[in-house]
């Protein structure tokens, strides 16, 4: 993790930690660069990592070209899509799921109750319990079905997070 420096944030004590918000996580790879500020483990604010934070403009020499009359440069910051400045509402709110679950009526070796989706409750598992299931699943889908029978999207997006990992990973799960 990049360097920690605290500051105060309408009167209580906040880490801000450079952040990559593909991943909220300690993996952290891909995604664009922002400043993440935390008070007592709660995230609080998201802010566009400005460049100059650490070094002077000077210093980092960017580039600059005229053409015409006209100057361009770089911006001194990164630019944070929408999506990204929702994370500090995504990681706090109460729908979101924090462990695997599974619905109290369904049973993988038995009955399944099909007819139940969406309205069963659910129970908390372990995640050893929940990779099981995945791994039983997918090799009772490929010897009922055969292995085109699961599909592995080329691509997927960053924001799918450590499910199901961005750019091919997906597809290298299913190639043994």
């Amino acid at each position: 993790m990049a360097e920690s420096k605290q500051h105060k944030y309408k009167t209580k004590k906040v880490q801000t930690h450079i952040k990559t918000l593909s991943l909220l996580s300690e993996t952290g790879t891909g995604g664009n660069a922002a400043f993440v500020d935390v008070n007592n483990g709660k995230l609080v604010r998201i802010r566009p990592l400005r460049y100059n934070w650490k070094h002077s403009y000077d210093e980092l020499n960017p580039w600059r070209v005229e053409v015409r009359g006209k100057i361009f440069q770089p911006i001194m910051r990164t630019l944070l899509p929408p999506h990204s400045l929702g994370y500090r509402k995504r990681v706090s709110s109460p729908n979101r799921i924090l462990y695997p679950l599974k619905r109290v009526d369904w049973d993988p070796k038995g009955e399944r109750n099909p007819q139940n989706r969406g309205k069963s409750k659910y129970v908390r598992i372990s995640w050893d319990e929940a990779t099981e299931l995945i791994v039983s699943e997918i090799k009772r889908v490929i010897k009922k079905y055969g292995p085109t029978a699961i599909l592995a999207q080329a691509d997927g997006h960053g924001e799918t997070k450590l499910v199901h990992s961005a750019h091919g990973c997906n597809t290298l799960l299913l190639e043994h």
